[in-house]
């Protein structure tokens, strides 16, 4: 009787460990995933390998917003991470550090530090980076680096589709020093 027992515990102890296993893949596959930030792009909002969590339904179930910060399959055979600037339909400007949508200034919370430090953001308008187009297109973005002098995104890499962004991201969780969540 006891070698029966043997088994079923055995057995018991197989089951939930395969039942645990296929729920974290599941988890990371569809809802959520570890990334780390790799470079200094994004700073002084993130610091290179700051650990965030992605949430991959973000937009399964709605639109990005301007100013997320976003993980995107990047031309690069790598993801990147930066900061939503343009949605589609829209004009995007640069002009003296100021960010013009639509020809409107838009205020960039997030960045009034870096901008009290000198040349933040080099003027550009949108035909500069698609050919002469001056809407973003249905399906894409405009995405810069916080870390606007050091940052490979929209002006080097051109718009991003939409189907090649995982999720959004505002959790970092290592390290503890720096764990929070991302405001604007």
């Amino acid at each position: 009787m006891t070698k029966v027992k043997e088994k079923n515990e055995w057995w018991e102890w197989t089951k939930a460990i395969l039942v645990a296993l296929a729920l974290v893949w599941i988890i990371k596959e569809f809802l959520f995933a570890p990334v780390v930030v790799d470079g200094e792009s994004m700073e002084p909002t993130l610091h290179d390998r700051d650990h965030m969590v992605v949430n991959k339904l973000a937009y399964r179930f709605g639109e990005p917003k301007r100013f997320d910060v976003v993980v995107f399959h990047a031309p690069l055979k790598k993801d990147f991470i930066k900061r939503v600037i343009g949605l589609p339909g829209e004009h995007i400007a640069y002009k003296d550090n100021q960010l013009y949508v639509n020809g409107k200034q838009v205020k960039e919370p997030f960045a009034d530090r870096l901008k009290k430090e000198g040349i933040w953001t080099n003027d550009f308008q949108l035909e500069d980076l698609t050919e002469g187009k001056n809407k973003i297109p249905e399906g894409y973005l405009l995405v810069l680096g916080d870390n606007r002098i050091n940052s490979t995104d929209s002006r080097t890499i051109g718009l991003v589709s939409l189907d090649k962004v995982v999720g959004r991201t505002s959790l970092i969780y290592w390290p503890v020093s720096r764990m929070q969540i991302l405001g604007e």
